[in-house]
Parts: C-alpha cells; structure tokens; sequence
C-alpha cells in the first residue's frame, strides 16, 4: 500500500515516469545473479538490451526466454481451439522486444507467417537485427497500420490495451478489426476483476458502474500508463464482433496478478 500511494503522488506531479528509472536499477540489481546464470546457461541465446526488456516485460532473463516460450505455447493452444494455425498469417499487436514471438515458429510450425508491430523504435530495430524469419513494422500511437484490410488470420496482444486511453481503445480496436479476416480471431488481455484489490475507492466505483479507469499524466503506452477494463466496457468494445470466450483466470502463486483473456471472431 505504501508503494501504491507513493506512486499515485508522482503520478499526480508528473513525476512517476522519470521515478520508473530508479525502479529499472533496482530490478536490474535484484535479477543480477539470476540473470547472470541464465548467461552462463544459455550463451547463445539473444537477447535485447536490460530497458527494452524491462519497459515491455520484466528484466528478469529467464522469464523473458522461458516463460515466453510457455506464452507462445499457451497463445498456440488457445487460437487452435478457433482456427487452424497451418500457414497461418499472425500478428503479435505490441511485440516489444519479441518476447513472444520469436517462439512462434518452434510452437506452430514453420510453414506459419510471422509479423510483429510496436510503437517501440529501438524494439523494432533489435527485433530486425536479431530475430529472423519474422517481419516487423514500426507503428506509432495512431491506429494505423500497414496491412490491407483482411490480412491475419491470428492477432494476439499481451497486456497493450492495457496502456491505451480510452479513445485508443476504440481506435485500435478498428484497426485490428480491420485487417483480421473474417472468421479470424483475437486474442486479447485486460485489467479486470483481478485487478480491483489495486483500484481507489474512486477507481473501483468507477469501474464497477462499467467505465473504463485509467491512470495517465505519463506518456501513454509507457509500462506506467495504466487501464482498468470492466467486462461490460469491453462488451461494448467488441459489440461488433462475436466473443468466443472470457476468461478470468486464476492467480498461479509467484507470479503477478493475472489479466483476463478475451477471444474474438470476426464474423
């Protein structure tokens, strides 16, 4: 609670941004021996410079690598459950460092086609320079992408919406809408029920009457611009689409609290 308040005052000066760097050097001072051992262990294994990975994920190695991987399979089980991911097209929305999908290919298949977007500069250009067989785009915080209308048969985007203001929200949601193919699908993840015990009594009454909560006054899409989505805000956010599923799932003791999962058809 005490980091939650001294938090919520930074925010409200504009400072919570700029204080994140000093979070950046107590992780990587925390992760220093695991990380370590993880080098010796696997020494071929690239990997992006400590920011990048930490601003999109954890600075932790092994969880970047390894629990990515069990990402990329968990992501593989849930699409197949849909759709045939056979020579599928595949977009990872806000691949970051690629932490996801650089294991796509050992999950699925070869024969599948690859693409990853970010706003992310220095992301995509590690992405480029280190993970091959993958094609990435540089995107901005505009919804607009390069793609032609009906493009992907698979788009998945770990924990994005979840850094996105309200209006983005809608906007992004378009965009995407607009190049999945029809009976394609996305696989999406939010700050739901789960996520309340964070919430103010001002956020949490908010959120209970449906209205999307967010905590800005930072750079939106940064690690500490935050939303909070209730099920009937992303109801209506997907209101023209079919909901295959929504899940809220279970904490798994060790790890963060868990974000909800939605599953969407174009029909």
């Amino acid at each position: 609670m005490i980091k939650t308040r001294i938090s919520r005052a930074l925010r409200s000066i504009g400072l919570l941004q700029a204080f994140d760097g000093l979070n950046f050097w107590l992780e990587r001072r925390k992760n220093k021996a695991s990380n370590k051992g993880f080098l010796i262990k696997y020494p071929n294994v690239a990997l992006p410079p400590d920011y990048l990975m930490y601003e999109s994920f954890q600075l932790n190695y092994n969880k970047y690598y390894l629990e990515s991987l069990e990402s990329a399979q968990w992501i593989s089980s849930l699409a197949n459950q849909y759709i045939d991911l056979v020579g599928a097209k595949i977009l990872d929305w806000g691949c970051g460092p690629g932490r996801v999908i650089r294991h796509m290919k050992e999950v699925i298949g070869a024969e599948c086609e690859l693409h990853g977007t970010d706003y992310n500069k220095s992301s995509i250009e590690w992405c480029n320079k280190n993970l091959q067989g993958i094609n990435f785009n540089l995107n901005g915080i505009e919804a607009k992408l390069p793609y032609s209308n009906n493009t992907f048969d698979l788009i998945y985007g770990i924990s994005i919406f979840t850094h996105l203001s309200e209006e983005k929200h809608f906007e992004w949601y378009e965009e995407l809408y607009r190049i999945l193919g029809v009976n394609g699908i996305m696989i999406l993840t939010t700050q739901g029920d789960n996520f309340k015990i964070k919430l103010s009594e001002d956020e949490l009454e908010n959120y209970e009457s449906g209205a999307l909560v967010v905590r800005g006054n930072v750079k939106e899409g940064h690690r500490t611009y935050s939303a909070f989505q209730p099920k009937s805000f992303m109801e209506s956010l997907f209101s023209n689409a079919r909901i295959e599923s929504h899940v809220v799932r279970n904490q798994i003791p060790g790890r963060a609290l868990p974000q909800d999962v939605w599953i969407v058809r174009k029909t």
